[in-house]
Order: C-alpha cells, then sequence, then structure tokens
C-alpha cells in the first residue's frame, strides 16, 4: 500500500502544481539567504583571520555557501518542473529524468541536515582554534616591526576595545609575556634591567596591560600599570577593589559573539532543510499523480498520489535487494572474466 495516498481531480492537481511552483520560488529565496548567510560569515572570520590557529574554521562558511548555490540552482530547477506539470506536453520531457532528479534532493536535503548539525558543532573546535590564535596573537602583539606580524597590536587593540575583553582567559595572561617592544625599552635603566634578569627567558615582564584593555565607564583613571602594587596608587587594593580593565577573557567574547551566530545561522538552515523536504514531498505528489491518471489521453481523469508507492518497509527492503543484485551482479561478471582469461590462455 502506498505511503499517505491522496485522490487527485484536475482542479487538485493544478493547485498542487501551482502550491509546489510557488514554494519552490520562495525555496530560491531561501537558498540566496543560505549563501548570504554564509559569505557574511566568512567575511566575519576573515576579519579577524590572524586570530585564528588554522584555516579549517573556514570549511564551515564555505560549504554554507556551496549548499547556497546549489539550493539556488535545484530549486529553480524544480520550480521549472511544476510550471510545466501544468501542460502534459510539456511535462512529458521531465518524467525520464524526474525520479533521478529527486533522489538527489532527497540526498541535498540530507546535506544540508547535516550542515545545520555542523553549525552546533563546530563550536568546540572553534573554541581550540581561538585559544591557540590568541595566544600566538598577544605574543606578537610587540612585534610592530616584523613583517606579516605589524598589524597585530591594531588588531588585538581594536579587538579588546570592541568586545570589551582583556587577554586569552583574563587580563592576568598580559602579565605572562613581554607586549612591550625592546625599540621602547631602555636597557641602562635599573628597572628594565632588573626585570629581564628575573626570569630565565630573558624578557621584560610587568603587571601591566595594554590600554585597550581600560573601560571607560569606570570612574576613576585608568590603571593599567603595577596592578598588583598597592603602594603604587592612593587609595588602591587590587584584591578587592573593583578593577578599572575589562574582566572577561578575548576567547570567551569570541565563542559567544561566533557561537552565537552559528546557533542563529544553524537554526536558520534547519527551517530552510524542512522547507527543502517540503517542496521534495510536493513534487513527488505531482509527479505520481500525474503518472497515475486513470486515462492519460482525458487530462481531467482522476488520479492518485503519494509519497513512497509502499510502505517505508517495503522499501526499505526493495532497495537492499537491488544493492545484492548489483552486488552478485558484479561479481558473475568478475567470474565471467576470469573464466574467458583462463580459456584464452
Amino acid at each position: 500500500m502506498a505511503l499517505m495516498l491522496v485522490k487527485f481531480d484536475l482542479k487538485k492537481r493544478v493547485k498542487l502544481a501551482q502550491t509546489v511552483w510557488f514554494m519552490y520560488w520562495f525555496a530560491v529565496l531561501a537558498g540566496v539567504l543560505v549563501f548570504s548567510m554564509g559569505l557574511f560569515f566568512k567575511i566575519e572570520l576573515r576579519k579577524r583571520s590572524e586570530l585564528m590557529d588554522n584555516n579549517e574554521s573556514h570549511f564551515l562558511p564555505n560549504l554554507l555557501i556551496l549548499m547556497g548555490l546549489i539550493a539556488c540552482g535545484i530549486n529553480a530547477f524544480g520550480g521549472k518542473i511544476c510550471y510545466d506539470s501544468l501542460d502534459p506536453t510539456k511535462f512529458v520531457k521531465w518524467k525520464p529524468m524526474l525520479k533521478n532528479f529527486l533522489v538527489f534532493c532527497v540526498v541535498f536535503n540530507t546535506l544540508l541536515f547535516v550542515t545545520a548539525l555542523l553549525c552546533f558543532l563546530m563550536r568546540i573546535p572553534l573554541q581550540f582554534t581561538l585559544a591557540e590564535g590568541l595566544r600566538n596573537g598577544m605574543r606578537y602583539y610587540k612585534d610592530t616591526d616584523t613583517p606579516g606580524r605589524c598589524y597585530m597590536k591594531r588588531t588585538l587593540d581594536l579587538m579588546q576595545m570592541e568586545f570589551r575583553c582583556c587577554g586569552n582567559d583574563n587580563y592576568r595572561d598580559w602579565f605572562e609575556i613581554q607586549w612591550v617592544s625592546n625599540r621602547y625599552l631602555d636597557f641602562s635603566a635599573k628597572e628594565v634591567k632588573d626585570r629581564i634578569g628575573s626570569n630565565v627567558d630573558g624578557q621584560y615582564l610587568m603587571d601591566g596591560v595594554p590600554f585597550s584593555c581600560c573601560n571607560p565607564s569606570s570612574p576613576r583613571p585608568c590603571i593599567q600599570f603595577q596592578m598588583t602594587n598597592n603602594s603604587a596608587h592612593y587609595s588602591y587594593d587590587h584584591y578587592t577593589e573593583e578593577l578599572n580593565v575589562w574582566k572577561r577573557g578575548c576567547r570567551e567574547a569570541l565563542l559567544s559573539y561566533y557561537g552565537g551566530m552559528m546557533t542563529t545561522i544553524g537554526a536558520l538552515v534547519v527551517l530552510v532543510t524542512m522547507l527543502e523536504f517540503a517542496v521534495t514531498i510536493g513534487l513527488q505528489y505531482v509527479n505520481s499523480s500525474l503518472s497515475t491518471l486513470a486515462d492519460p489521453e482525458d487530462p481531467e481523469s482522476e488520479s492518485e498520489g503519494w509519497i513512497l508507492e509502499k510502505t517505508v518497509k517495503e522499501t526499505f527492503t526493495d532497495i537492499m535487494d537491488k544493492m545484492k543484485g548489483t552486488g552478485k551482479g558484479g561479481k558473475v561478471e568478475e567470474g565471467g572474466e576470469a573464466a574467458a582469461v583462463v580459456t584464452v590462455s
């Protein structure tokens, strides 16, 4: 017995074809939306590509762009088929390829759903990519004269001000690296000598942060140097006083920004996937209702439409039998070729 069998007359078939045609062109716009979201996501990632540890983070936006383009193509093609189904003489040319097109649509819809799942799952690898990228970026902050790294200071400063964050995990990450270039250090000064000599790596470390970590909303002038030295500032205790630098780390801030973006995109792609499955089912009803006309010569005769000609179990069994038959056929051909070689020998 067919799955979700529906009876049609001419009026219902026309209405079905018109509805599915409209849905297909709406799905074209949905494909444009997927393409646009992938392009926007890619642009946002490229803005801070210097803070990404690798290029794998661009896999998801590239996939969205590709799926959006394919969606536009197959939905425009499906819309054309639905439009021609209103004229039996035009629909005849599409019938031989329609079954393969429907199979392709099902495969594409499945891949689109997988893409939506990736939007939710890629948050985990993004977290590690950002952590390593920010760590390297902070290490290169001082290299303003080094080719390839000269813009890292500007990138980090703009990011910390835009996202209101400081450091990788928090502002104390700046205490563990030298972020002031040797070019601006007076090596004859005792303080500089003491700081450089106090650590095995010979770095100029200090309990300070770049100016971009300062919170402009703080009523007190920004304390960005000697942050752990209470005696260096009047009426100040770094253990108890509310610091006037951003407390949130930039990894958390960027992960929240990109993670929220991916969640929104993933939810929209799920909705697009549902629309794609709906138009695929609609096209299957159009195809089956036109293929089962009681009198093919009379376009006004009644017909039946379905999603599957048999039940799900029977359809699955038929597919498995065909796959087994194909496998056996391949073995028989291999055996025949081997026998022929022996005979010739």
